[in-house]
């Protein structure tokens, strides 16, 4: 697949905060799509840890943006990760991990490390392919979020993007309302 486009990397990131500081969880950064935006949506305020798992884009990665947190490490030992950074808790968990293509335990493993360090009004992002989004794995996840969270809305078509996709916005942790 294509890197994400400008677009669809605009809209997966609109959650976060226009002020205070916000801590910014990047998951699966790839090549950088997103992270170039969350950096001019961050402006020098507030904190951005990426987790990528692949050792050549953490490297490049590091180059790129100094200013980015960037971690080589497996997104299931997120709670670990930022309890070694001193963060219990963040506002955005954005996402570019393939999700419908990892096994349920897999899927699993992530969302409870998501889950356990969103703080109550957080928001965890995340987008499909539309081609493949009515697949039986990305149905299982569409359903796994919705057992994580209490509220889940689906975006409209991100049409300039190659292959077109739609966005998640997954608010209200069910492990960060205790239930």
């Amino acid at each position: 697949m294509a890197p994400s486009s400008h677009r669809l990397a605009r809209e997966i990131t609109a959650p976060i905060p226009e002020r205070g500081d916000p801590v910014v969880v990047e998951l699966g950064p790839g090549t950088g799509s997103f992270t170039r935006v969350i950096q001019e949506r961050l402006k020098g305020r507030g904190r951005h840890v990426a987790v990528e798992l692949n050792p050549r884009f953490t490297a490049w990665l590091r180059s790129r943006y100094p200013e980015v947190d960037v971690v080589e490490a497996d997104a299931a030992t997120l709670p670990a990760l930022l309890a070694e950074r001193g963060i219990a808790q963040v506002d955005v968990v954005i996402s570019g991990l393939p999700w419908a293509a990892f096994p349920q335990k897999t899927q699993d493993a992530i969302m409870r490390g998501v889950t356990q360090v969103l703080s109550p009004h957080a928001t965890f992002t995340t987008f499909a392919y539309i081609h493949a989004r009515w697949t039986p794995p990305a149905r299982r996840f569409h359903a796994r979020l919705e057992r994580a969270f209490e509220e889940v809305v689906v975006s409209r078509a991100i049409w300039r993007n190659i292959p077109p996709a739609v966005i998640y916005f997954a608010r209200r942790s069910r492990s960060a309302s205790g239930a």
